[in-house]
């Protein structure tokens, strides 16, 4: 491993770590209004133009803040590096270090950072949702029903543009580095087999000198051309992935709170007629009205138009992240919320009818009794 480290085809000539921590700070975003207040002369944020992408065809493109210089506060020591943040129309917030590979740099003094990266990192953590929060503070006009999510999405990417020596993808991808640099493992026990395949397995190339490897918390993207189109995707896919967790969790709260709540106002025949129950039905339908919108927005965010090694590329990350099964997850439990709000009416609907039998019972027997007592 020493030698591999000390070859000269390993020292990076150029590249940047991104280092991403996404939050959900709203149901929703106006990107419109969002991005009328940052580039009002008031504005605490500075405004970029939006990148444009000839293969990624983005219905509602992020708006992008640029926040400047900063010191990513790692355990090993602050690091310098420079700070943006994506404001996604479905409510996420992406905060973006990067951090600038020292020039001749191995893959393999790489290790320390990755594996810091792939720990913990509370203080990083922390210090992008200050970011955020004081981002959602400044464009709150912007944000439909803001929130505090304590739920966080991490990723990292190693974008090289060139090393010294170039190497060709099946060289890079031959070599234990490459896996333990996505894993951040530095166990001098080598890496075992069928682990180190898992690790690689998503590799793509498009030309003879670049090279994306895809895992599930990192990714390694060789990239002469310096285009961010790979780690933009990345970015998608791992903001789609905190959308679905934040509808999740949010569908288990919901869900037990509905089944409370007709533990209280569904036991009398009367309860159908108080605006407890009234409000349960209506929140049930917005919630499901809500989380529809959301999943075709996630649906639509992002299409890739006209080239098939990024569309490869896209659907190998969104099977890495297992957006399928969180996605299947999430529409089960809005079934079940479906069904929920169903008995709720059915239950409302029987309910009344049981009430309004009582009532001309109640009517008959009077008219009887008024009768018998006129005689």
């Amino acid at each position: 491993m020493a030698a591999e480290a000390a070859s000269p085809g390993w020292r990076v000539a150029s590249g940047t770590v991104h280092v991403y921590r996404l939050f959900d700070v709203a149901d929703a975003i106006d990107l419109g209004a969002a991005e009328a207040l940052a580039a009002a002369p008031t504005s605490r944020f500075r405004l970029e133009r939006a990148r444009l992408h000839s293969a990624m065809e983005i219905p509602r493109p992020p708006v992008h803040l640029a926040m400047g210089s900063r010191s990513l506060p790692l355990a090993s020591g602050e690091r310098a590096c420079q700070l943006s943040v994506n404001l996604f129309d479905y409510g996420v917030a992406s905060a973006l270090y990067r951090i600038p590979i020292p020039p001749g740099t191995t893959l393999e003094e790489l290790l320390p950072l990755a594996e810091e990266l792939q720990s913990p990192t509370p203080a990083v953590d922390a210090a992008a949702r200050r970011e955020v929060e004081e981002i959602a503070r400044g464009l709150r006009a912007a944000l439909d029903r803001p929130h505090a999510w304590e739920g966080i999405e991490t990723y990292t990417v190693f974008l090289v543009q060139a090393f010294d020596a170039p190497p060709r993808p099946r060289d890079l991808l031959s070599k234990e580095t490459l896996a333990r640099l996505l894993l951040g493992e530095r166990s001098r026990t080598p890496l075992a087999a069928a682990e180190r395949e898992d690790v690689l397995k998503h590799h793509f190339s498009y030309l003879e000198d670049d090279l994306a490897v895809v895992d599930w918390n990192s990714a390694f993207v060789l990239e002469p051309s310096g285009v961010s189109d790979i780690p933009d995707l990345l970015e998608f896919a791992t903001a789609q992935l905190l959308e679905l967790r934040y509808y999740d969790a949010l569908l288990d709260r919901e869900l037990r709170r509905i089944y409370d709540e007709m533990e209280v106002s569904g036991r009398p025949s009367w309860a159908v007629l108080t605006r407890r129950y009234l409000r349960l039905q209506r929140q049930t339908a917005q919630l499901l009205l809500e989380l529809s919108e959301t999943l075709e927005a996630l649906e639509n965010a992002v299409k890739i138009v006209g080239d098939f090694y990024l569309a490869r590329l896209y659907q190998a990350a969104v099977r890495r992240f297992r957006l399928p099964a969180w996605r299947e997850t999430v529409l089960r439990k809005h079934r079940m919320l479906a069904e929920v709000n169903r008995l709720l009416s059915d239950d409302a609907a029987t309910r009344r009818s049981e009430l309004l039998e009582v009532v001309i019972i109640l009517l008959i027997l009077w008219e009887v009794m008024y009768a018998l007592l006129r005689r």
